[in-house]
């Protein structure tokens, strides 16, 4: 089994109100998981009205596939109406 976390830091420059900023980040959520069937969740920066983190989680018993959406994800992201500003992939490590 394969376990991919992703820490997706973006930024909304535009934004001036957590309203916006939740209106611009609706869409990326949204959009990851009806295209992608991943888990995702908005991880910090929930009071700021510019900054938003954004986790996904990936499972597979296929390496290559993880490694594929990961990719696919990270292009959605930049195509995005948002500053990405990092992107880490965290691997969870298993015995089997």
């Amino acid at each position: 089994m394969y376990v991919l976390a992703l820490r997706i830091d973006l930024r909304f420059p535009l934004s001036q109100s957590l309203k916006e900023k939740r209106a611009s980040l609706r869409p990326i959520v949204d959009g990851l998981r009806s295209r992608f069937s991943v888990s995702v969740s908005e991880t910090d920066h929930m009071d700021t009205w510019q900054r938003a983190e954004v986790g996904v989680a990936l499972v597979s018993g296929d390496v290559h596939v993880i490694e594929e959406v990961a990719a696919d994800i990270e292009r959605f992201v930049w195509s995005q109406d948002a500053e990405v500003l990092e992107i880490e992939h965290l691997w969870l490590e298993t015995d089997s």
